[in-house]
């Protein structure tokens, strides 16, 4: 007898539990991570700039006609020590600037001579301090020149009022707003992430339920699960945080000028907090699709 030919069927691959398409997955919490990290460069990089913007704020303190040097120099370490001043390297960001410098000054800025009509420099010599920018605000620099209008030998202390609350008030809002705009975007990428996760464990439901009618503890069903997650969020951080260190190097290529707001340390944290966030958001969010489905009843699975 000729043999019987075996009926051909369809070749269906047996589902396993906690395997799920893993490239999609990755390659969509890996895009919202991207997104928000590039808004947390651009937050970092704002705060820098406001950090640099601060630091260059200058006061100029004008001292009395024809100080001696002994007091020159005792004025010198005296606002040295004051806590306000900026310090680089250890040493107090001050600097002299004398009635005939000034006058220089004023000729290369105007194109005009005025001691030859005046008769005499009417300048005065002063110390131009660099201020610390935690003391840029109003309140410290009113104190900063009562302060230092009191000492000895000063004449008066000025400082361009109109620009330090327009510079205060202006960063103020712009941090404001991008800190709205983060939180709103947090928000965004938790819930896209979210719900990646759980349409990717959408074709898990019916061997979940199968698992839970043999037996199986709801611990035992979860971990596969949690940890095929956790591997997935963290290969998403690591390629995130990859693609925007290769973002931030090309931006510092085209625009030079922005790698003098670059802060590794503050980057490092970032691209750590990225990682971070891809593993936390990843765990979690299996764990509430798994716990979701394990409550389901059966014709709510269909």
């Amino acid at each position: 007898m000729p043999d019987m030919a075996a009926p051909t069927t369809p070749s269906s691959r047996k589902k396993k539990l906690g395997s799920y398409p893993t490239l999609l997955v990755v390659f969509s919490i890996t895009l919202a991570l991207v997104v928000i990290g590039l808004f947390g460069l651009l937050l970092l990089h704002a705060q820098k700039l406001s950090e640099v913007v601060r630091q260059n704020l200058e006061v100029q303190v004008y001292l009395d006609r024809d100080l001696p040097e002994t007091e020159l120099l005792r004025l010198q370490q005296d606002l040295g020590q004051q806590p306000f001043v900026a310090e680089r390297e250890g040493k107090p960001q001050i600097r002299f600037v004398s009635k005939e410098e000034g006058a220089r000054q004023l000729l290369q800025s105007t194109g005009e001579d005025f001691r030859q009509f005046l008769g005499d420099n009417p300048l005065r010599d002063a110390y131009v301090l660099k201020i610390k920018p935690e003391y840029t605000d109003t309140m410290h620099l009113r104190q900063l020149e009562r302060s230092v209008s009191t000492q000895r030998g000063v004449f008066e202390v000025q400082y361009p009022q109109d620009l330090f609350a327009s510079i205060n008030h202006n960063l103020t809002r712009v941090s404001l707003v991008l800190l709205g705009f983060a939180a709103v975007l947090v928000l965004v990428v938790v819930i896209l992430i979210n719900n990646t996760i759980k349409l990717a464990l959408f074709s898990q439901r019916f061997l979940i339920r199968s698992m839970q009618l043999v037996g199986a503890t709801r611990l035992f069903i979860q971990q596969p699960f949690l940890r095929r997650a956790t591997w997935q969020g963290l290969a998403s951080g690591v390629l995130a945080a990859l693609l925007l260190i290769a973002l931030l190097q090309y931006a510092y290529l085209e625009v030079e000028p922005l790698r003098l707001l670059r802060d590794d340390l503050r980057l490092g944290l970032l691209l750590l907090g990225v990682v971070g966030l891809g593993v936390v958001i990843g765990f979690f969010s299996s764990a509430r699709a798994v716990h979701k489905y394990l409550k389901m009843s059966l014709d709510d699975l269909y």
